[in-house]
């Protein structure tokens, strides 16, 4: 203690997949540093990192069709969802580092094997998705995919798709079966225990309410809990709150927190409530967004393992509400304008008309409206068997890009201040999935003095730290094989091998 201040060597805000990504890896990096969590809620992963506020999905650009996109020419720009699924392997190789150490005892908590497929209806549709299939299966990533328009073949992968479907018009759809569906929330929880038993601080229930630079360079935070308001001061902060960190992030004040907005979006999904129906589905079946939707609206039929249960899901649709979390204030939004990014926030208001107009059409949406959407994945879904549940929220970020002012990201966008004391992570989708490639930008930016040091415990943790599997198969063999073994993710063995 000092001035009633505590001091601690670095405080991480929100506990969240990404703080507790961020924690595990320094507390394997740095032992003796003392680490402190403050997060407002009750417990660990309660927000956007939980299981039921996201998709699930293992990100690995095996079904999503936004990441890969059709240039002038008729060629499939591939180059996106590479990068995706090259993020995706570290954080397979780091989980498989957790569970070999034994600091993460059951992987079947937390991830679980689960083919990843795309559907597409009519005939530009499937003309397209056979070009990505073929420009994807040249490369070494995407091994083992399967392509078919075969109505049988498909009555096989996905009867409760192709049943009772009386439409003529072309269907076909992509599956590799090395997909994953990953439960962030049990990932979340299980990452704080492991780091508690290290003895790094939590405290749940306390509020951040201001963060400020002291003439020291160090970060002095103003915590409110139901006892009082505390002060904290670190030399480093890292800023994972959700939605909650854009405020948090101009309160500090630093440049780079000049010019940047953000535009909340919520989502709703569809959960059936029907086991019979829940069982006659095995995968995650992702779709292609309508004319003028956004990416985060791309419809998906999810089969998830959810309290070691399996659930069957279906969205999302978007909501709008004016709060950055679930959690949060109705004036989220609006206290987030500030002199430095009104210019910035209405250059994207007046830019993305459409998606405003997309949004209040979603939010009127009935159920029945919602369930004729369904029906284009499950023909004979019956509205008594499905049940709507508030997804979490979204603060896609609003900055002045190369593209021009107000330019909305649909992404993760991590904000470092020059010197590398405070980091914030914004934004959205893939988000968690990529949490370690993620927190690895974050050391090199704001720790680059250890990075050398560090380098042989990364390399250590994952193997392919620094290398492109892409350009290394055998390496990418080697690790599919070793993730596959440690994960329980069994039948990961390579097509071609």
């Amino acid at each position: 203690m000092s001035n009633g201040k505590t001091q601690t060597d670095v405080i991480l805000i929100g506990a969240g997949i990404m703080s507790a990504t961020l924690g595990t890896l320094l507390k394997e990096l740095r032992p003796d540093w003392k680490i402190t969590v403050f997060e407002k809620l009750e417990d660990a992963g309660v927000e956007s990192s939980n299981e039921w506020n996201n998709a699930g999905t293992g990100h690995a650009a095996l079904c999503e069709l936004n990441y890969t996109t059709e240039k002038p020419d008729g060629t499939v720009d591939i180059s996106k969802a590479i990068n995706i699924n090259e993020q995706f392997q570290l954080s397979l190789q780091f989980w498989s580092y957790l569970v070999n150490s034994e600091l993460i005892r059951n992987p079947e908590d937390f991830i679980m094997q689960l083919p990843h497929m795309s559907m597409v209806q009519g005939k530009d549709d499937v003309e397209f998705l056979k070009k990505r299939f073929e420009a994807m299966t040249k490369n070494p990533l995407f091994q083992g995919m399967e392509f078919s328009d075969n109505p049988e073949k498909l009555m096989e992968w996905i009867p409760l798709i192709m049943q009772d479907r009386q439409s003529n018009e072309p269907i076909a759809a992509t599956k590799i079966d090395t997909g994953t569906d990953v439960n962030f929330g049990a990932l979340t929880r299980i990452l704080f225990d492991h780091l508690k038993s290290k003895g790094v601080e939590l405290h749940y229930q306390h509020t951040v309410s201001d963060i400020k630079q002291t003439s020291d360079g160090a970060w002095e935070l103003k915590v409110r809990n139901s006892s009082g308001i505390n002060r904290h001061t670190a030399k480093f902060v890292f800023i994972g709150g959700g939605g909650g960190s854009l405020h948090l992030l101009q309160k500090t004040g630093v440049p780079e927190a000049k010019h940047i907005g953000g535009f909340p979006v919520s989502g709703i999904f569809m959960v059936c409530n029907n086991p019979k129906v829940v069982e006659q589905h095995h995968a995650k079946v992702y779709g292609k967004a309508k004319v003028g939707a956004p990416p985060m609206s791309v419809p998906h039929l999810d089969t998830r393992f959810i309290d070691n249960k399996k659930s069957l899901l279906f969205g999302p649709f978007a909501g709008f509400s004016p709060k950055f979390l679930k959690t949060g204030s109705n004036m989220d939004l609006i206290t987030s304008v500030n002199p430095s990014n009104v210019f910035t926030m209405l250059a994207a208001g007046a830019k993305e008309m459409s998606l405003t107009k997309y949004l209040i059409q979603q939010v009127m949406l009935s159920k029945e409206q919602r369930m004729e959407e369904l029906r284009e994945f499950i023909p004979n879904a019956k509205s008594e068997d499905w049940d709507l549940v508030v997804a979490g929220q979204r603060v896609q970020v609003i900055k002045d890009t190369e593209a021009g002012k107000g330019t909305l990201q649909f992404g993760t966008e991590v904000i470092t201040a020059a010197n590398g004391t405070v980091a914030a992570l914004l934004g959205a989708s893939p988000g968690a999935s990529t949490a370690v490639h993620v927190m690895l930008e974050v050391l090199a930016k704001c720790f680059p003095q250890h990075m050398e040091e560090w380098e042989p415990k990364i390399k250590e943790m994952i193997p392919s730290y620094g290398k492109s599997l892409m350009q290394n198969p055998d390496l990418l063999e080697e690790i599919h094989a070793s993730t596959a073994e440690s994960l329980g993710l069994h039948n990961q063995e390579l097509a071609h091998s």
